[in-house]
């Protein structure tokens, strides 16, 4: 997402923890009845989501969008597949690029831009357990880093 656009809404950052991610694209989601003010409100859920190219055209599974509390019988399901809009060149590098072994599609954030509900799909290759351990090091010692800098400066 570039910087100063847009208004973030829900990130995914067990993707940062769980994969390598390659590749941003940011794609338009195709929303029914309340679903945008539900998401306008904050109640999304990315945890387990993932895309999936089918049949040339890209869904959105596991992305759990709450029900508008004052939608009563406008209400969608929380769960259900959602179609997210490409260009078709994009669709075809990412079909092409999923198609090797261990690439994913997973959604990283959904944030609104110039009024609309935007999603940034990344490509990304799985981590084994010994890479997440050696990330979880890296990031402790930046963090010792930080810290130590910090008791310097106050002195």
């Amino acid at each position: 997402m570039p910087k100063g656009k847009g208004k973030m809404i829900a990130q995914n950052k067990k993707a940062y923890h769980d994969y390598f991610i390659e590749d941003t694209y940011e794609a338009g989601i195709v929303l029914q009845g309340t679903e945008i003010k539900s998401i306008r409100a904050g109640r999304v859920n990315l945890r387990d989501a993932f895309a999936r190219i089918e049949k040339g055209e890209v869904f959105m599974y596991n992305v759990h969008i709450s029900p508008y509390e004052q939608g009563n019988r406008y209400n969608h399901d929380p769960l259900r597949p959602r179609k997210l809009l490409l260009h078709r060149r994009e669709i075809d590098k990412l079909m092409g690029e999923t198609k090797e072994a261990g690439y994913s599609l997973i959604p990283t954030k959904i944030y609104i831009k110039d009024g609309y509900a935007k999603v940034e799909i990344a490509l990304a290759k799985g981590k084994k357990k010994y890479d997440k351990r050696e990330a979880m090091k890296n990031k402790e010692a930046k963090r010792e880093i930080e810290r130590a800098f910090k008791e310097r400066q106050r002195l």
